[in-house]
């Protein structure tokens, strides 16, 4: 069998695994992101993938090779999150999204490092002192994915809707800022000495970096799109231009002695949101990118699930640790999202449930957790914890998300009807 052939078939079974649960969460009102991401559990390399049967699970070796996928629908699940970034809205909720999202980010950090520093004293050989400040700064970082995915899904509007894309969007990027500074002082704390050139520049310039290329590569896009007036040209100069935006972000220099790379998640949040306030058919070509990334994002959640390494739940170090930061997080997540949202006067909805929607935790923290590995042991304590907390957090958090967007009215099941349904309600003449 060419290695063609075995790729093709693992894909469709991760595709089929994903769908076919979907079906079964729905029964239970689960959202669908919780069934790819179990699917991925299931086929995945301590499951069926480790049988080595081609087409039945995902191989570890398999992984390593699916990574532009997760890439791709990364950069589309961030140029879609730009849609939330219209000028009309930002003048409604900007302010409040902006002071929301800064603060819960940093209040989460503080709550984090205080507790874990504490358990450090306590359990020194198992908790390094630069472990924990790590720790505190991965704790920012929320999945946006499975947050735009619970949204999509249930077709979630109402206030505290339309201040917790911004803030996720948002989140992330004070997140990065944290994390590049807290990783500076756990580096120097290694060295001896503290380098604040690097720890204040190099999350400053890859900020700054990725919104200059997403503001770029809007333009570009916005400029390009004006010369082709079909839907199916349009759809491939959008897809294009998010593969574009996704490459260059992957390109990594050094300016004197600081590092400077880019963000792929800022530069496509810029990107989409230059180009949904400059471009006059904006919504209705970002609804269509929707539609024709919906495989790619069932792959990236289902290769997620797979990518979760079950085996950190043999030492309970990392099981009491991960605990103590899952529930540190929570609480800093939830009353930072609280305390701001009174400090912004916001709709009392906004208050009791936006923190609850903030937990899910994925992709960012990984990337910050592979990033920590430079750190030798200590990064890899890093590593196993946040893999354990985001295991918990991808499986729990899409349900609490659907439940806090149901409790706060954002989420409405009256008169939702499916496609097959609405296609027999039309043959029959009946009004949908």
């Amino acid at each position: 069998m060419t290695q063609t052939v075995s790729i093709l078939l693992t894909l469709s079974a991760a595709l089929l695994a994903g769908l076919l649960l979907s079906r079964l969460a729905k029964k239970v009102n689960l959202p669908a992101v919780s069934a790819y991401l179990i699917a991925g559990v299931l086929i995945g390399p301590f499951m069926l993938g480790a049988c080595g049967i081609p087409g039945l699970g995902i191989t570890a070796k398999q992984l390593e090779g699916f990574g532009i996928i997760s890439d791709l629908a990364l950069g589309f699940i961030a140029f879609s999150m730009g849609n939330e970034f219209r000028l009309a809205q930002l003048r409604k909720i900007g302010r409040q999204a902006t002071v929301i999202g800064t603060f819960q980010a940093i209040f989460t950090t503080v709550v984090v490092d205080v507790l874990l520093i504490a358990l450090h004293f306590v359990i020194p050989d198992k908790l390094p002192l630069s472990s924990a400040i790590v720790l505190g700064s991965v704790a920012t970082a929320t999945a946006p994915a499975a947050t735009l995915m619970v949204v999509k899904q249930y077709k979630a509007k109402g206030p505290v809707t339309d201040v917790l894309l911004p803030v996720v969007a948002l989140d992330d990027a004070v997140g990065l800022v944290v994390f590049a500074i807290s990783f500076g002082v756990a580096k120097s704390l290694h060295a001896g000495a503290v380098d604040v050139l690097t720890v204040i520049l190099e999350p400053l310039l890859e900020v700054g970096l990725s919104l200059t290329l997403g503001v770029v590569m809007g333009l570009l896009f916005t400029l390009c799109e004006r010369f082709f007036h079909s839907r199916s040209k349009r759809m491939a100069v959008t897809v294009t231009f998010v593969m574009l935006t996704v490459a260059i972000s992957g390109l990594k220099f050094h300016i004197g002695p600081v590092h400077a790379e880019f963000s792929s998640l800022l530069s496509c949040m810029m990107l989409g949101t230059v180009f949904c306030n400059f471009c006059d058919v904006s919504e209705e070509l970002m609804e269509r990118a929707d539609r024709w990334t919906s495989p790619i994002l069932i792959l990236f959640f289902v290769i997620s699930g797979a990518e979760l390494e079950l085996s950190v739940f043999a030492d309970m170090a990392v099981v009491l640790i991960g605990l103590v930061y899952i529930i540190t997080r929570s609480v800093g997540k939830y009353f930072g999202a609280g305390i701001s949202a009174r400090m912004t006067k916001s709709d009392p909805n906004i208050v009791k449930y936006l923190g609850i929607t903030l937990l899910p935790q994925a992709g960012v923290a990984l990337g910050m957790a592979i990033k920590a590995f430079e750190l030798g042991p200590d990064g890899v304590i890093v590593r196993n914890i946040t893999l354990f907390a985001v295991l918990i957090y991808e499986i729990v958090g899409p349900s609490l998300t659907k439940i806090a967007l149901t409790k706060a009215g954002d989420i409405r099941a009256e008169g939702r009807k499916s496609a097959r349904e609405e296609h027999i309600a039309k043959k029959k003449g009946n009004p949908v």
